[in-house]
């Protein structure tokens, strides 16, 4: 997020997405955890899903 501002927006996303890779993109506990809706929670699992397996691929861990 260098040279972004940091809105509300932005950041609700950064942290829905960190909780996806920290804990493993499981929809359920997304929408649990930020009260989101199914298909919401569906996209942040996808796209954290995609990250991880980018990370594996690449054999590097950050």
């Amino acid at each position: 997020m260098r040279g972004q501002d940091a809105t509300l927006e932005r950041l609700r996303v950064d942290r829905q997405l960190d909780e996806a890779l920290t804990h493993g993109p499981d929809p359920l506990h997304l929408a649990e955890v930020f009260g989101l809706d199914e298909k919401t929670a569906m996209g942040y699992a996808a796209s954290a899903r995609a990250l991880l397996e980018q990370v594996a691929e690449a054999g590097t861990v950050s």
